[in-house]
Parts: structure tokens; C-alpha cells; sequence
């Protein structure tokens, strides 16, 4: 783990447990307003405007999980926000906090080891043109950050993107949320056997292998994994024609432990609040109304591929990519994710202003 990787990881972890005791006494959505106006008001003019767009900005809900160089081939303009490489050592601790603010210590512990991995990637394609970085992740602002107005942030780069909405003081969005490995797990070098998604992949192949073999042709829904996770970096995310699996009605209840367990194991990525409201998310609807679907083959580094859908959320696992070593997840809110279908409601809801400026506004 290169130096940088090493001072972010320790700054990171002081950061969560700093924001621990914050917690205890205000929301989460409190530290995030403060802090991502503290992170502003450290920045440049220039590197401001770099961070921060307009709420109403197109790049709010593009969003990708590929390397800077893809994400502008995708989209035709650069990756917004401002990087690492492009702060000083004051605004990388403010834009840490940050990140800190929209995860658990879990969670914070996972996106840092998730970008120490451009470090083995970059030594194993003897990158020298800067694509594989660990500094290549951005924190954007959409909006003026306040309990009185709707904002917005994202931290994303490579396998890594995060985003939150709030609104009036509340946070009404914390999709989607990715996390990606590559290597899913290190083949060689002092990290040898490190999975950064290592719960992800074993918690719901313990499931798959609980379920007797009539309950596998339900939930196995292809021989092949697909390439990728089907949602991809979509706006909205939407599964067309795609058999549903196997429903959790017809599960026995070790069985549905398991996948609860999986299910929790995406939901406490996220600060504690948020946490609880994903993990009630499957707990507070019928069995029959969630599924679980499979792909692939049932054992481990032959690739495959799962998910589990209820009706107000999907989560999506594969590990196809790089002779099955590549893993991206994600969870998915259906009518949720940035926070979109919940403003529409509001303004229909409401004849005010959405407290939206039309340009970046001043400090």
C-alpha cells in the first residue's frame, strides 16, 4: 500500500471516529452539511469551480464506475469534481471527513481499500501514462449545502461511487452506491488473498449452496453470468424481461437468515440511520414479494453473478470481468436513487421554489 494510501487510511478511520461521537449528539445529514461547507470554504476559487455545479447540473445523475479515461469516452466531457491530486493536505482531510460522513467505519474501510487496489493494478499493467491512480477519486457539490435548501454530493472514481440528497436537512438519497474490486482478490505480492468484497461473494454463495436442488432451478436464472451488472451506470434503474429467481416465500428459514445477512451486509456500508432503513427495506414487505436470482456457476473463480429485488430496491453482485477476478455490487433504489422521484413528488406536493440556484453560488 503506497504511502498516500497509508496517511488517507489512518486520516480516514480518525475521521469515523471523530464522526462517531458527532452522531451521538446530531444527525448525519447535520455532519454533512457542515462539513461539505467547511471542504468549500478551504478551496480556491478555481478548484471551487471545479467542485461544486449547479443542483439542476446534467452530470448529477451521470455516474460511472470506470477509469477516469472511460467515463469521458462514455460521456464526452471529463469526470467532474475535484481529485485528490488536485488538493492540498487540509482540503484531502475535509473532503476525507466527508466521505466519512456518508459511511460506516465498515463502509469507510471498504472505499479505502477499493482504491488502494490502482495500486496493484498499476504495477501489474506497468501503467506509466497515470491511468490506474489511487488520487484519481472526486468530491462533487450540487447546490449550497444547508438545512434550508437541496444539495447534493458524490465522491466517485474508479469502483467507487457514492451519492447523497438532501433536502431541507434530510437525506432522501443514498443511491446508488458501487463498490467494485479489481482484483477481486490479490493473486500475489505482500496482499496476497485480499478481497475487498470478500462478504459480498461468500454470504450469498453460502445461500445458493443452502438451497436444495428444486429451489436452485428457480433461482438459477442462466448457466453463464453476464458480463456485467445489467443496471450498469443507468440513470434509473430498470430490469427488463428478466425472470425474478427464486422468491423468499419458498425459502426455509435458515435460508432467509442468509439472505438477510446478505442483504445487511450492502445496508451497513452506510451510516447507521440509513442502515436501518435498507435493512427494514426487505424486512417490512411480504416474502413473496422478494427474490433472489443467480447465474453462473456455484463455485468460486468461474463466474458469476446474482441479485436480490424487492420492491423498493435491487442489488446487483458479478464477477465475470478479468478470468472471473473483476467484482462490481451495487445497490439500487428503484424510485430513490438521487433522490429524483421523492423531489418530484415534493414540488408537485408544494407550490414554493425548490430552493435551487440556477449558477454555483458564492460563498
Amino acid at each position: 500500500m503506497c504511502r498516500h494510501i497509508k496517511i488517507r487510511t489512518v486520516g480516514l478511520l480518525l475521521c469515523a471516529v471523530a464522526l462517531t461521537a458527532t452522531h451521538q449528539t446530531s444527525k448525519t445529514e447535520r455532519a454533512m452539511t457542515e462539513t461539505a461547507n467547511r471542504f468549500l470554504t478551504a478551496l480556491t476559487t478555481q478548484q471551487k469551480a471545479s467542485a461544486q455545479y449547479d443542483f439542476k447540473a446534467e452530470q448529477r445523475m451521470l455516474w460511472h464506475f470506470v477509469p477516469d479515461n472511460n467515463f469521458e469516452k462514455h460521456y464526452g466531457f471529463p469526470r467532474p469534481g475535484l481529485n485528490y491530486k488536485r488538493m492540498n493536505s487540509k482540503q484531502r482531510r475535509l473532503a476525507e471527513e466527508l466521505l466519512s460522513t456518508g459511511l460506516s467505519n465498515a463502509g469507510l474501510l471498504k472505499a479505502i481499500t477499493v482504491m488502494s487496489l490502482e495500486n496493484i493494478l498499476k504495477r501489474k499493467e506497468n501503467d506509466t501514462v497515470g491511468r490506474r491512480d489511487p488520487n484519481k477519486y472526486y468530491f462533487s457539490i450540487y447546490g449550497k449545502p444547508g438545512t434550508d435548501r437541496t444539495w447534493a454530493w458524490r465522491a466517485e472514481g474508479h469502483h467507487l461511487s457514492l451519492h447523497y440528497t438532501l433536502r431541507n436537512g434530510q437525506l432522501i438519497a443514498s443511491t446508488p452506491t458501487f463498490f467494485g474490486a479489481n482484483p477481486h482478490k490479490v493473486e500475489d505480492g505482500a496482499r496476497k488473498g485480499l478481497r475487498a468484497l470478500s462478504e459480498e461473494e461468500d454470504l450469498a454463495r453460502s445461500l445458493v449452496r443452502a438451497l436444495d436442488s428444486d429451489q436452485r432451478k428457480k433461482a438459477l436464472i442462466a448457466a453463464r453470468a453476464p458480463r456485467d451488472i445489467l443496471t450498469s451506470a443507468d440513470t434509473r434503474a430498470v430490469l427488463e424481461d428478466q425472470p425474478p429467481g427464486l422468491s423468499a416465500s419458498a425459502m426455509n428459514t435458515n435460508q432467509f437468515k442468509l439472505l438477510l445477512a446478505l442483504v445487511d451486509e450492502y445496508a451497513n456500508n452506510m451510516p447507521d440511520q440509513v442502515a436501518m432503513q435498507r435493512r427494514n427495506a426487505i424486512r417490512n414487505v411480504p416474502r413473496g414479494r422478494v427474490f433472489f436470482a443467480w447465474a453462473g456457476s456455484f463455485e468460486p473463480g468461474l463466474g458469476d453473478y446474482y441479485r436480490v429485488q424487492t420492491p423498493s430496491f435491487l442489488i446487483e453482485y458479478d464477477n465475470t470481468q478479468n478470468k472471473n477476478n473483476h467484482s462490481h455490487s451495487v445497490w439500487r433504489d428503484y424510485d430513490g436513487d438521487f433522490g429524483r422521484d421523492l423531489l418530484a413528488l415534493h414540488y408537485q406536493q408544494f407550490a414554493h421554489g425548490s430552493g435551487v440556484h440556477n449558477s454555483t453560488p458564492a460563498d
